[in-house]
């Protein structure tokens, strides 16, 4: 009974220190002033923003009513809307980063807005605005709004190739719509690729809190520079267990400078196919034990790489001096280049290394399937199958006609309009059997089907 009539009065007396410290300057021992975040906060803050947008549910192809076709097509299990269902307004809530005073240019998620009828920005200091969708890019996850408002503070974009791991870290954003929340970590780890959640990625990972609504938001460093876009997290149990996802700010940068240049986003490639290196083949290529790289599986007749002098089998380590470990880190370094840009890429070949200068191209003036190839594939790019035969969709437009037609990422075509198909090569041959619609027989999911685009 003592010991509970006792630690009342002792959180009493705690709790009453506190409440005596909070007017003054925290300070040590020797009466030095201890470091805060709170003035350099006091500056960026007024920079993030909240984003509410409205959107008017969409009535559903009746076809997914049907059980048996959501099953075969692997479609969420979900009710689907009937005529009869009157139009609700839905609202959702996010985060987005001033970047431009002057112009008013914020930079936020694809899918803080996608789908959006309205988008409303709400300021710190109580001002709200309707915005202007100026041009996204799904699939890096960026889009860029503006708002037309007077007397906005911006935040400068910090070169985020110099992160280290284990540097401090600040998310700002609005987790569950409760309003502006200021989180600290560190990063976590950098180049994390392989996590199927967007196209190009290339995360910062951070321990700092992130949470539903955190989307769109800043991470920024000790100096309030903005380094990241707060983008995903891992939640196995819904909420935050410490492992989030941020888009480095080069490389939405590089995004946000396309979209208000031409409204949107138009990726170089320079005509390369690409594999990771497994233990199996680290042996067959006689590299050095620990070696890591990308290997050159095949090179697009008349593409810049082969102009440039890149063959099969050579090994890719670094592109631009900086270290290469992965496809998806390959793909998010050029991915992040414009069209026309040089890129100077390292590679093993026979044991020794050697350095290319090549030229980002376009990717219609490349040897490989795009979307030009056949109207019905617009929105879908397919590779050669590095782990067996056929072709393998790698990136998909949303609301494409492609994707309206019922093709999925990660779909592996092995079939074109009746014809057995082992590479790109074939299916460019086949695709001339018919121009009004394609079919195609793909494996999904360990299963086969056969689905005609028209």
């Amino acid at each position: 009974m003592q010991t509970r009539l006792k630690f009342p009065l002792l959180l009493l007396f705690i709790l009453q220190s506190f409440s005596a410290f909070a007017g003054l300057p925290l300070q040590d021992g020797d009466g030095n002033t201890l470091p805060s975040l709170a003035p350099m906060l006091q500056k960026i803050n007024p920079a993030v923003v909240n984003i509410a947008t409205y959107s008017t549910r969409q009535a559903y192809n009746p076809l997914l009513n049907d059980p048996f076709f959501r099953h075969f097509f692997a479609r969420p299990e979900q009710q689907q809307p009937t005529q009869k269902t009157p139009q609700k307004r839905q609202q959702s809530a996010g985060s987005g980063v001033i970047v431009d005073a002057k112009a008013g240019s914020i930079m936020t998620n694809y899918h803080v807005i996608k789908g959006a009828d309205e988008v409303e920005v709400s300021l710190v200091d109580g001002r709200t605005y309707k915005a202007k969708v100026v041009g996204t890019d799904p699939e890096l996850d960026i889009a860029v709004l503006t708002i037309d408002a007077e007397d906005l503070k911006e935040v400068s974009l910090s070169d985020s190739s110099n992160l280290r791991i284990g540097d401090f870290v600040i998310a700002i954003g609005n987790p569950f719509g409760l309003g502006q929340t200021v989180t600290t970590g560190i990063v976590s780890a950098l180049d994390r690729t392989g996590l199927g959640i967007e196209g190009y990625e290339n995360f910062i990972q951070t321990d700092a809190s992130i949470n539903p609504g955190n989307s769109g938001g800043a991470l920024v460093n000790l100096r309030g520079e903005l380094i990241g876009i707060n983008t995903a997290i891992i939640a196995p149990a819904g909420g935050n267990v410490g492992i989030g996802f941020a888009i480095p700010i080069n490389m939405a940068k590089a995004s946000m400078q396309q979209i208000l240049q031409h409204g949107k986003v138009k990726r170089g490639q320079i005509g390369i196919s690409i594999q990771d290196i497994t233990p199996d083949l680290r042996k067959a290529f006689d590299l050095k034990n620990g070696q890591r790289g990308i290997l050159v599986s095949s090179v697009s007749t008349g593409s810049p790489a082969e102009k440039a002098g890149l063959k099969e089998g050579d090994i890719i380590i670094a592109v631009d001096d900086k270290s290469t470990h992965s496809t998806g880190q390959l793909r998010s370094r050029i991915g992040a280049k414009s069209i026309g840009d040089k890129v100077q890429i390292t590679v093993i070949r026979e044991n020794k290394q050697k350095k290319f200068k090549i030229n980002v191209g376009e990717p219609s003036q490349l040897a490989s399937l795009d979307s030009k190839m056949h109207k019905l594939l617009d929105g879908a790019t397919l590779e050669d199958n590095n782990k067996g035969k056929g072709v393998v969709v790698t990136a998909l437009e949303p609301n494409s006609v492609a994707a309206y037609n019922g093709l999925r990422l990660g779909d592996t075509i092995i079939g074109v309009n009746r014809i057995r198909i082992t590479s790109l090569h074939d299916f460019q041959t086949a695709l001339k059997r018919d121009n009004e619609k394609i079919l195609l027989h793909i494996n999904r999911g360990g299963g086969s089907f056969y689905l005609v685009l028209r």
